[in-house]
């Protein structure tokens, strides 16, 4: 892209009140943004109302700045790279959505956009065994030669990109923000390796903050690129249910995992069940659903080993363990992997809550925690 494309682009990104709707409406009509810039006032009130009209025939504040900032971020480096929906690498399926973005930051792999994808989303304060289900998943499924998109939140997106990033299928992340402003902090790392081995893609300009309304935004993107969507553990309340609704409003096919009756985490997968989205209970019973993907075999049979090891912070009291056993039941060996508990202090604690009721032990050195219905 030129840098006078790109200023004309920047333009109508930086018009006030001048959505990626009305963007397409132009473009449909005019021509490209450099075209549609060259058109008369006259045009702009046919297809606009008079206030956004009149913002478009004005050079919006900050545009200077932002050409600079981009032109150089583009230069910086080739994985870089503005996607135009004139583009023909554009993502078809992302264009037959309803409202694709006009213009597409990338950094990374642009070729990922070419392989059949699936959205992996969920809680962003997943349980252990939750965890370590995204992350499982996503590596066998992307095994299977599924590109895993997500959105680079805590918990779940997170260990979905983690788990895909270790398979030959990679990983998209798409953000809320401006491909310069990864967030959240925590997942700094996460997003430039992410950058190096997969994909890092936003719609928003360069410099744009973790503004909330623009988190719901990028739902539909990670919807759209999708040839399906596997929610791993969410509230009812869950932003993740936004990505499902909007990957059923686009046509593609909605998953769930189910769990415990008593996690919260788990009363939204549980809504998408009774509203008829498909149990995933290992990663072939969503490359039955969708078809060949890719010749790569699935070389993992479940999606809750016990023997990974998952994010979970070392603990050492009571509460701690209470978290790391989750609300299935689970090993010693993989307890310890998730707590970083000797043995002799994880087996004193498990038996101080068996004494104390919190926990149950079950055949086959197996443990729960015990809740009232």
């Amino acid at each position: 892209m030129e840098r006078r494309e790109l200023a004309a682009w920047l333009r109508l990104q930086l018009t006030p009140g001048l959505g990626p709707a009305a963007q397409r409406r132009l473009l449909a009509a005019l021509g490209t943004p450099e075209q549609v810039l060259a058109a008369s006032p006259a045009a702009y009130r046919e297809l606009l109302s008079p206030a956004v009209a009149a913002a478009l025939a004005q050079e919006p504040e900050g545009l200077p700045e932002l050409l600079s900032r981009s032109w150089a971020w583009l230069q910086a480096g080739p994985p870089r790279r503005l996607l135009s929906l004139a583009d023909a690498d554009y993502p078809p399926l992302l264009l037959q959505t309803a409202d694709p973005p006009p213009l597409l930051y990338l950094e990374g792999r642009a070729e990922l956009l070419a392989r059949p994808a699936l959205a992996i989303v969920g809680s962003r304060k997943p349980t252990a065994q939750g965890r370590d289900n995204a992350r499982n998943l996503a590596r066998e499924l992307g095994e299977a030669g599924l590109c895993i998109v997500s959105g680079l939140a805590l918990g779940i997106d997170g260990a979905a990109h983690e788990g895909a990033l270790t398979s030959a299928g990679g990983t998209i992340a798409v953000l809320g923000t401006g491909l310069d402003e990864l967030y959240p902090p925590a997942h700094r790392s996460l997003g430039q390796r992410i950058a190096r081995e997969g994909l890092l893609l936003s719609e928003f300009p360069l410099g744009t903050p973790p503004l909330p309304p623009n988190f719901p935004r990028r739902n539909r993107i990670i919807a759209g690129l999708s040839r399906g969507c596997l929610v791993v553990e969410a509230a009812l309340r869950s932003g993740s249910l936004i990505t499902a609704r909007l990957a059923v409003e686009a046509g593609r096919e909605v998953f769930a995992v189910p769990g415990s009756i008593h996690a919260l985490q788990s009363h939204g997968c549980h809504a998408l069940l009774r509203e008829g989205a498909r149990l995933v209970e290992v990663a072939q019973d969503v490359l039955d659903e969708l078809g060949p993907t890719a010749a790569a075999p699935v070389r993992h049979s479940t999606a809750h080993p016990e023997e990974e090891a998952s994010a979970a912070p070392p603990g050492d009291g009571r509460q701690a363990l209470l978290e790391a056993l989750g609300h299935d039941p689970v090993g010693l060996d993989a307890l310890q992997a998730r707590g970083g508990w000797p043995t002799g202090q994880l087996t004193a604690l498990l038996l101080e809550l068996e004494l104390a009721g919190e926990v149950a032990r079950l055949p086959g050195q197996l443990f729960q925690r015990r809740h009232s219905v």
